[in-house]
């Protein structure tokens, strides 16, 4: 697991010793970011069940002003902490232990806003709805953002879920990237 381009490229970052985690391959980051990429300079980014914090980190590597990571997972955090001082983003950081609807609800009180947020829950806990749900019910992506979630290529998603709205699928074996827009 490497940070694929920007002032970080080439970087390898620390994985966990379990499989508790499953880091983004890299061809499924390449082609995400080869697809997201116009939206990643100066831009707020939201990294959900961030696990290894790869994609936020590839976000900052890449321009984009800022990154709150989000886990649930103590272990998750001290890799992403790591992860981030190995990447030389601490400035742009900003780590939170906590599960996803407590810092959805946090996040919402502060009055953030973000261009992309990247989900990527445990596989077959049935979060992503409630995760979805609570993202647009708390009005946390901006109007032009985008919201990536990988997912078991099993799983299906609805093609709205409030104000947000399937934009697209990509498969890559097992794994898919939804992506969720807001309606205009």
């Amino acid at each position: 697991m490497r940070v694929i381009s920007g002032k970080a490229r080439g970087l390898k970052l620390n994985a966990p010793k379990n499989d508790d985690v499953r880091p983004t391959t890299d061809r499924v980051k390449e082609s995400l970011f080869n697809m997201i990429n116009p939206h990643i300079i100066d831009s707020n980014i939201l990294d959900l069940f961030a696990g290894t914090g790869s994609l936020g980190i590839e976000c900052l590597s890449r321009g984009a002003n800022k990154c709150i990571f989000i886990d649930n997972s103590k272990e998750s955090i001290n890799i992403i902490k790591s992860n981030i001082k190995k990447a030389r983003v601490e400035n742009e950081s900003i780590v939170l232990n906590l599960d996803f609807k407590s810092a959805i609800n946090s996040l919402a009180l502060k009055n953030e806003k973000f261009d992309v947020i990247f989900m990527d829950p445990p596989y077959y806990k049935n979060m992503f709805s409630d995760a979805l749900g609570s993202i647009d019910n708390n009005n946390l992506l901006k109007e032009d953002g985008i919201i990536v979630v990988e997912h078991d290529t099993k799983d299906k998603f609805p093609d709205n879920i409030g104000r947000l709205y399937k934009s697209r699928d990509k498969k890559y074996g097992n794994t898919t990237l939804t992506f969720y827009k807001v309606e205009e």
